[in-house]
């Protein structure tokens, strides 16, 4: 096992990084870093109002520098925000030096959880065909990942279970 690499965790927003990955971290007793909790931590906002107030660019802009200075974490669990991987530096890092997992599920299941949503401004108000052109185009980046966990069938409790048995055995 190498014990120098973070466990990442990668997906579309509500593929439940945070809960998994806080769930892994208490498991494995390892710091838990939350990339979007930090985000509206340090700047007292939402996600939602940076995206209204800033725009995305800005949001991504922060996201980099913040992903990036806590990827640099010895030993950590981290949850990336759902656009995350998609920053090529984000990703570069997290594939070169880190566990990456992708948490997936069924594009249904997806859209049930983040639809009209106001705490997800990139998919709130958007149609279900919006959400699916989304999910299919980030899909095949997050398809980078190292470890793919299908996450349909499987409870909380088991995806955790499956996370951590790859993890020691890598």
């Amino acid at each position: 096992m190498n014990s120098n690499k973070n466990l990442v965790f990668l997906g579309m927003m509500g593929s439940g990084k945070s809960s998994i990955g806080s769930l892994v971290s208490q498991k494995l007793n390892l710091p838990f870093i939350d990339i979007d909790s930090l985000i509206i931590k340090n700047t007292g906002m939402s996600i939602s109002e940076i995206f209204s107030k800033k725009g995305e660019e800005y949001f991504r802009k922060l996201e980099e520098r913040v992903t990036l200075k806590y990827l640099k974490t010895i030993r950590s669990v981290v949850s990336l925000g759902g656009g995350g991987f998609i920053n090529t530096k984000i990703r570069k890092e997290v594939l070169t030096n880190h566990f990456s997992f992708w948490l997936n599920w069924d594009e249904s299941i997806l859209i049930k959880r983040i639809k009209n949503s106001k705490k997800r401004p990139l998919v709130f108000k958007s149609t279900d065909r919006e959400i699916r052109v989304m999910i299919k185009s980030r899909s095949k980046i997050y398809s980078d990942a190292k470890f793919k966990i299908n996450c349909n069938k499987l409870t909380k409790t088991e995806i955790v279970k499956k996370i951590i048995k790859i993890y020691e055995l890598n």
